[in-house]
């Protein structure tokens, strides 16, 4: 945290301090949500990690350059030796063969080589940040100062009055001009932010010749129109931060033609539908990196209170963009009892050519894996997606992520709801406890009981960090219901009517006798830990309302 005395604040403004930072505020000028200050202390922790990994992938690589020059050059010194014969009377001095290259002193040549070896230094790889749509510039201005390893940002907005924000902040925090005294250009190519006024999309899609190393787009809604224009202006193993408010159409069956237009798929109506709003959004980065030949990995995708937020790694592979089609899958998901069953749009066979090499080929893939009726309540099945159903995480990377944090704690006050919520299994979907149990009707087991049974049964078992008491596991569905009834068996239910589909969730019989013994790896012990992973809803919860400032547009007589 920032040590500093308070900054003199001018009439007219307010002061806010976020960690390093202190931005001036000037009613309905830009907009600001106070509770955002974990995506952005997330943002910060996330886009250093990833920027030191990536420089020590280009260290890796140069190393690798260096050593292949070294020895392309040792090979040369050697092949010199063997056309020059040495004088019998001098050591160390050889002479040329008749008509070759004049005499050379076998040490000078290898001092010459430890030397070029010695001076050959590498610089740290600085990265390029991009934030499309900056608002009052405050996240912009906490990656310049937080972020060791940032080259410059470009804070960019379309609104003349964020734009004037910004700059003032940036001079405010010692990063550029004053704007009231010099010329207030739209960049400023020595400084550390450099101020855009203009398009988004436009902004992005002129960086399509001189890519930038990171994009964040954290718009008021939804990212969809800006993801096409944002993975283009990356290079390869960009990072492409998404922010999407619109939960109303990701994480609910209320809009299904928007969730649509926007995302290309369906959202899920059940108790997982936040997870399946990030796999929407995956989905949507995916299918536009696949049209120019690239391909997505997710590092980090959370549902955080009304939003999603996901960080994504962008390459450049036709091979790896055949893959994305045994990554999507459609779900069947029932209406009465939630059970979900995927289908994977492809698959990938393998032939083995007369060489001897193994070679794979998507193909589609047979289906459905259902018939029209669920197979445990024998209810009405909807159909969601397509949507993304590879791994939301990249499993190192959260470690990584985790270990930052643990060692930064004091840099981030959101650093415990950090720790509590980079845990999780990437398997779909999570469950909770109570919502099983409305289903069969029964009294709702403990969080340690099902995880216990299920660890038992040799499932592995992580906690969600999308819905507060829930679970992920290995496990089928069907292994889920298992325990369940066995569940039912120790604590009886009475009166079910014979038409509910709780009493067809009773009929089956389960396939193993569920172990409820404590299992040392439940979440029990974990649970003792203080985490934060679900917030309390504060006063200003919420997206908040659009600063009116910011969407005024310039009158006539202004722009003359």
């Amino acid at each position: 945290m920032s040590t500093q005395s308070e900054p003199q604040v001018p009439d007219g403004f307010k002061l806010h301090t976020e960690n390093t930072t202190s931005i001036l505020l000037s009613e309905d000028e830009a907009f600001l949500n106070p509770v955002q200050e974990f995506n952005r202390d997330l943002s910060v922790a996330a886009i250093r990690v990833w920027s030191e990994r990536l420089d020590k992938e280009k260290e890796a690589r140069w190393i690798n350059a260096r050593e292949k020059r070294q020895l392309k050059t040792d090979k040369q010194h050697a092949n010199k030796r063997q056309k020059v014969v040495k004088d019998s009377d001098t050591v160390g001095v050889v002479t040329a063969v008749d008509g070759e290259e004049p005499p050379v002193d076998l040490h000078t040549v290898k001092e010459d080589s430890d030397k070029t070896t010695e001076t050959e230094k590498r610089n740290p790889h600085k990265i390029v940040i991009l934030e499309a749509l900056s608002a009052t510039g405050l996240r912009s201005i906490r990656y310049a100062k937080e972020i060791p390893l940032v080259k410059y940002v470009i804070a960019n907005d379309l609104s003349p009055a964020a734009t004037t924000a910004i700059r003032r902040n940036v001079h405010f925090n010692g990063l550029g001009p004053d704007p009231s005294t010099s010329q207030t250009s739209t960049s400023h190519t020595e400084d550390k932010i450099r101020v855009n006024e203009g398009d988004a999309c436009t902004l992005m899609y002129t960086h399509r010749n001189k890519r930038v190393d990171v994009v964040d787009i954290d718009p008021y809604g939804t990212a969809a129109p800006f993801i096409d224009a944002a993975i283009q202006s990356l290079n390869d193993g960009g990072l492409l931060c998404i922010t999407c408010t619109d939960l109303t159409v990701l994480g609910t069956n209320n809009y299904p033609e928007k969730c649509f237009s926007n995302y290309g798929g369906v959202p899920v109506k059940a108790e997982y539908c936040h997870e399946a709003a990030l796999r929407l959004v995956l989905h949507t980065a995916s299918a536009s990196a696949s049209r120019y030949g690239r391909y997505i990995e997710p590092l980090l995708s959370l549902s955080i209170d009304f939003y999603v937020r996901l960080f994504i790694r962008i390459n450049t592979s036709p091979t790896q963009v055949k893959k994305a089609l045994i990554k999507t899958s459609m779900y069947y998901v029932c209406t009465s009892c939630q059970a979900f069953y995927e289908q994977p749009l492809g698959r990938m066979i393998e032939k083995k050519s007369d060489n001897g090499n193994v070679n794979q080929y998507p193909r589609t893939q047979p289906g459905p894996p259902v018939g029209d009726k669920c197979p445990e309540c024998d209810s009405v099945l909807h159909i969601a997606g397509p949507m993304w159903s590879g791994p939301i995480h990249d499993t190192d990377f959260v470690s990584q992520v985790l270990a930052h944090t643990e060692s930064h704690s004091a840099h981030y006050k959101t650093s415990p709801r950090m720790k509590g919520m980079l845990t999780e299994l990437h398997d779909p979907f999570y469950f909770t406890p109570g919502k099983i149990a409305s289903f069969f009707h029964c009294i709702t087991p403990s969080l340690d009981d099902i995880a216990s049974a299920l660890l038992n049964a040799g499932h592995k078992i992580s906690r969600s960090h999308a819905s507060a008491g829930s679970l992920k596991t290995s496990g089928t569905r069907q292994d889920v219901y298992d325990i369940f009834r066995s569940w039912v068996k120790k604590h009886p239910i009475k009166n079910v009517s014979e038409r509910s589909p709780a009493q067809r969730l009773l009929e089956k019989e389960p396939r193993l006798e569920a172990n409820f013994k404590h299992h040392p790896h439940s979440v029990t012990p974990s649970s003792k830990v203080k985490l934060v992973r679900y917030q309390e809803t504060p006063s200003n919860w919420g997206p908040g309302t659009r600063a009116t400032g910011a969407s005024k547009k310039r009158k006539v007589k202004d722009v003359e």
